[in-house]
């Protein structure tokens, strides 16, 4: 089973361990929280917050794995979903399939 680490509210240590289904604790201030009460926030190149359902505009050629040709800069991709990792914005891209982007690679179309 791998454990699913979670960065604290309240000292922003990023080794927050689960302790019982949606409670977590932090190791280093012992403040104790309920991941479903946090709320995801996601911001583009330019620091404007993104939402689920946005669509955004790709501002760099961007490699993708397993692919010869690359993501091009200037593509609009529609209909996001934001979710909680390093790429933290999945979508499906014509011609790509499902992907994972980074929003540091993109705007707020």
């Amino acid at each position: 089973m791998t454990e699913v680490l979670k960065t604290c509210p309240n000292c922003e240590n990023p080794y927050g361990y689960q302790i019982e289904n949606n409670a977590y604790e932090c190791p280093e201030c012992s403040n104790k929280w309920d991941a479903s009460d946090q709320v995801l926030i996601v911001l583009d190149i330019n620091g404007i917050e993104l939402s689920n359902g946005d669509s955004v505009i790709v501002m760099k050629d961007l490699p993708i794995k397993g692919f010869s040709k690359s993501l091009k800069s200037g593509t609009k991709v529609k209909n996001i979903r934001l979710v909680d990792s390093d790429h933290n914005i999945d979508c499906k891209v014509d011609g790509f399939g499902a992907l994972g982007l980074k929003s540091q690679f993109v705007k707020k179309a």
